[in-house]
């Protein structure tokens, strides 16, 4: 009986000893937690002052984003013996180069894709990879300091495509105004006096003119995770009809080796490029005109393996 109540008594302190332990542990957490994020500020603050020492900062990432498939006789569908594929690869890069008295900021983004759908029983179908995404964009930012956050500056972009009618249409902004940084990572750039170039066979769509240009653009890195969105809009004093913006964000986060996840989503307004799908598309509209034309937003997504260079 001794033996039995002596084991209870073992066991009750066991447990008792465990549970104040569990609960010291658990206690501990939150000063660690406390601890890790004053690390991280300090390594942030640290990276922000290299960020602003002089000379060449350069960097690239990119996604690879594939899914592939193959059906035989699976009846359930409208397509039993089928084949498809989507395949997307995008990358962006930068090389900035700042001085005490200057700088000069590059960047450049490219998105394709391609898909396929290959109906094994239609002899007549297109069973190759079709392009499905086509975006081109390169900027050159050079601007002369007035103050730490302030500078007179000159901006050059041109966007396009490159598989699909490369410069049919092309654009070529070329501005002067005034640049903002209000922390390491952000530009902001507002330029008063720009012309937009619009290269293109369809003269009746495309038309070139002068307006306002604001870009802002924030690339950061903390850790693994790469991060970078880019904010690019004309506005024509010609016409609201020759106005356009493209928004590009992209992800991501290395998991092993440069390699991880990424991310990336593309919204864009072109009213003259809504016009000219709408005349010349799969199914042209001879009634569509700038007054008429359903100028939807345009999207893109992309999600797969990620590289950070």
């Amino acid at each position: 009986m001794k033996k039995i109540i002596l084991t209870i008594a073992l066991a009750f302190v066991a447990s008792v000893g465990f549970s104040q332990t569990e609960e010291e542990l658990k206690g501990q957490i939150g000063p660690k937690k406390d601890s890790i994020a004053a690390i991280q500020g300090r390594v942030d603050a640290l990276q922000g002052q290299i960020a602003k020492l002089p000379g060449w900062k350069k960097g690239a990432f990119g996604t690879i984003g594939a899914n592939i498939s193959s059906f035989n006789n699976w009846y359930a569908q409208g397509s039993p013996n089928n084949s498809t594929g989507n395949i997307g690869v995008t990358v962006n890069g930068f090389a900035n180069l700042n001085q005490d008295k200057y700088f000069w900021r590059n960047s450049g983004n490219l998105n394709l894709g391609w898909v396929k759908f290959d109906d094994k029983d239609d002899p007549a179908d297109d069973d190759s990879f079709r392009q499905a995404a086509d975006v081109f964009t390169i900027t050159s930012l050079y601007g002369r300091k007035l103050s730490e956050k302030l500078a007179i500056s000159g901006l050059g972009e041109y966007r396009s495509t490159i598989l699909d009618n490369f410069n049919d249409p092309g654009y070529l902004d070329l501005g002067v105004g005034a640049t903002w940084t209000p922390v390491t990572d952000l530009v902001v750039v507002v330029h008063p006096l720009n012309y937009n170039f619009v290269f293109s066979s369809n003269d009746a769509v495309f038309e070139s003119s002068l307006g306002a240009k604001i870009v802002a653009d924030y690339t950061k890195k903390i850790a693994a995770v790469n991060f970078k969105t880019n904010f690019s809009m004309f506005q024509s004093y010609k016409s609201g009809d020759l106005s356009n913006f493209t928004w590009i964000n992209s992800l991501g986060y290395t998991l092993w080796n440069g390699i991880g996840l990424g991310f990336e989503f593309g919204l864009r307004n072109n009213k003259q490029e809504a016009l000219n799908y709408a005349l010349t598309g799969p199914i042209p509209d001879g009634t569509a005109t700038f007054d008429n034309v359903d100028n939807k937003l345009q999207t893109y997504l992309l999600f797969g393996l990620n590289y950070a260079f």
